[in-house]
């Protein structure tokens, strides 16, 4: 625990030292330790504070039986040379004494207990705010296993690179171990990983975001465990009698992955995605790479489990990118009585064949929801809002008088006054935003009033559709049907979405983000279409998911979103569910130049403040966009290159001729 100190290190007398990178550690003698043994938890801090050190495996021993880890740990802390190694076990002491350290050091504050119990607030610098694309490499053996969707360096070139940057980098800090599993502890679809870092608002969200503990450490002790070993530091090294900083972080940053080698380096940066290694790096990234050598998927998907008035209950995955509406999705209260929707998993999916039954099942690799705060409020997402009432860490959203948080959307009005995440002092009548666009928070899964009782099921759950969307203002309409799992899979490879907050650059953009995984996918996404393909051939195509579009953003020509979205939602979904058990157009449904649409009135819109006029311009297909589209595809389609999979390229050439052969 933070509060029991032990020697880790020997003493040498002297000036500081250079700092250097070591290629292995060099333990102490029995005779020259002063180690007793630890216990997980335990806070091991040098009395030499700034001088060069040798750490003793005797530590590391008795914390764990993987002489592997023992081996990459020990060669972390050479690198890093930190102050202090806290091994770290997930426990309730460990993480009330992280919290009360972050208080006592800035970067938390306590929230009123009376209104968010056992909740707390960070705020960020301005430069570290988003996941920053343009800094996220995939450094795969070859430049074109990367593929034109990623950013790719020599890996060996930014091992070098890298290796300079760490060296040293934790000096005057924490060095925090984190083992962690992603996916439910008993899930053979579970992975196991390890991160170092320096950061303790790291240990408190992963502590939520991911399963820590003693059963963690268990498989890890297992003969033959393997992990994704995960390297973080804000590059802050504090000097001697350094002041620090509520929110360290570098100018500099780099995500960093190596696919082959299943690891992921991240340097100088402190918000979510680039620093808590097992979500977007690991879960997404490193996992898509897995999974393609592996036979299965790891996805950028919501699962969500609805269940009709009739009493019957199918499993959605659906792909939006960030903040285009997946948690209120995952969360939605219908609008209609009798239906209801429960959440397995708001964010990302593992999804493979179940040789029982040839179906494809779903788990959620994650334990807790991080998620877009601004535009959540009890009007559209009641269920988020509930499951924030406690137990929450709030990233640059404003604070209110009374010790509460707030943020643009939560309610109608701005409160009299609030302080802004940017710690300046806000009325109704001030301009600007008081949350930034992309504050968040970070709560445990299981305190969602609609968590679904399947949501840690080892095996994970049967999946009858797969639902891609994105945030388009035109042109795409409000839902729409694959006509097979091909077609489906080209659906998925030529979604385009208008660019949100959830990343650093301009917002409003329209980009190509195919299956919400351009961020996100770790090799060719060429070859990431090409082994969505092969599912096809790994069980019979009509075991595999239906697969859909939709469309929640459609405006109108005064700028006014066509559908009421939110809660109404359902009703598109209620098609959805009644289309996923069909084969082949019946009364619901109809052909159209882009794959099967609803009938005119198979959407029930009883209810809805919708005219016909809305409805058909919903639906509509405009010859002229479309052509433009098709156009934006077929380029998009070209940076692959002789990857492409020719399927992909023989649904592109049937799109064409179905949009010229519309009317208007």
């Amino acid at each position: 625990m933070l509060g029991r100190m032990s020697s880790m290190f020997s003493r040498r007398a002297g000036p500081r030292v250079a700092a250097r990178a070591l290629a292995v550690s060099k333990p102490l003698s029995a005779g020259r330790s002063s180690a007793r043994g630890i216990v997980p938890g335990a806070t091991l801090q040098s009395s030499r504070a700034y001088f060069e050190f040798v750490n003793s495996q005797q530590y590391l021993q008795h914390w764990t039986e993987n002489q592997q880890l023992q081996e990459w740990v020990s060669e972390r802390i050479e690198l890093f040379q930190p102050a202090r190694v806290h091994l770290c076990d997930g426990s309730d002491q460990e993480n009330k004494e992280l919290i009360n350290l972050m208080v006592q050091q800035g970067t938390l504050i306590k929230l009123n207990p009376e209104l968010r119990p056992n909740s707390y607030l960070a705020r960020s610098t301005q430069s570290d705010v988003a996941r920053v694309e343009e800094r996220t490499y995939i450094c795969s053996d070859q430049k074109e296993d990367a593929g034109p969707t990623n950013h790719w360096n020599d890996p060996q070139e930014m091992v070098t690179h890298m290796t300079k940057l760490y060296t040293g980098a934790m000096n005057g800090r924490t060095m925090y171990v984190i083992p962690f599993c992603m996916g439910p502890i008993d899930s053979p679809m579970a992975q196991l990983g390890v991160q170092v870092t320096d950061s303790p608002y790291v240990v408190a969200s992963m502590r939520v975001m991911t399963r820590m503990g003693k059963q963690v450490m268990e498989r890890l002790n297992d003969a033959g465990a393997n992990f994704v070993p995960c390297v973080h530091t804000v590059g802050q090294p504090l000097g001697k009698n350094e002041e620090d900083k509520p929110w360290p972080c570098n100018s500099e940053k780099y995500i960093v992955h190596f696919p082959e080698q299943r690891r992921i380096w991240s340097y100088g940066s402190g918000y979510g995605g680039n620093s808590m290694l097992g979500k977007k790096c690991m879960a997404l990234r490193i996992a898509s790479a897995m999974a393609r050598d592996e036979g299965w998927l790891a996805e950028h998907m919501l699962i969500v489990g609805i269940t009709n008035p009739e009493g019957v209950k199918k499993f959605f995955a659906a792909a939006f990118p960030s903040a285009c509406g997946k948690t209120n999705l995952a969360m939605m209260l219908p609008n209609a009585e009798g239906w209801k929707v429960e959440c397995v998993g708001d964010d990302i999916a593992w999804m493979h064949i179940n040789p029982d039954d040839g179906k494809l099942y779903a788990i959620n690799p994650e334990a807790g929801f991080f998620g877009v705060a601004p535009g959540t409020s009890m009007d559209t997402n009641p269920n988020a809002m509930l499951g924030l009432a406690e137990n929450t860490i709030f990233t640059n959203t404003a604070i209110t008088r009374d010790g509460d948080i707030w943020w643009e959307g939560m309610t109608k009005e701005r409160p009299k006054q609030v302080v802004s995440w940017l710690r300046t002092e806000m009325t109704p009548a001030d301009r600007g935003d008081a949350a930034h666009p992309n504050s968040r928070f970070c709560s445990p899964a299981a305190q969602c009033p609609v968590i679904d009782p399947l949501w840690e099921s080892p095996g994970g759950v049967p999946i009858s559709g797969i639902i891609f969307g994105g945030r388009r203002s035109d042109c795409v309409p409000l839902v729409y049907e694959a006509r097979d799992w091909e077609h489906g899979v080209f659906m998925g490879a030529t979604m385009s979405s208008e660019t949100t907050a959830a990343a650093a650059g301009k917002r409003g953009v329209l980009r190509h983000d195919p299956f919400a995984m351009k961020p996100f996918c770790g090799y060719n996404m060429a070859d990431y279409f090409g082994h969505w393909l092969s599912f096809k051939e790994r069980t019979e195509e009509k075991k595999l998911p239906k697969i859909f579009h939709v469309n929640w953003f459609k405006k109108n020509k005064a700028g006014r979103f066509l559908w009421p979205g939110f809660g109404d939602n359902i009703k598109v979904l209620e098609w959805l569910f009644n289309r996923s058990d069909k084969e082949g157009l019946c009364s619901d449904s109809m052909d159209s130049a882009i794959g099967i649409m609803p009938r005119e009135g198979a959407i029930n819109t009883d209810g809805l403040d919708l005219n016909k006029d809305d409805m058909e311009e919903l639906m509509k297909l405009d010859k002229q966009q479309w052509k433009l589209e098709t156009k934006k595809h077929a380029d998009f389609f070209n940076t692959f290159g002789d990857r492409m999979p020719e399927a992909m390229h023989s649904q592109m050439d049937k799109l064409e001729k179905n949009i010229d052969d519309l009317e208007y």
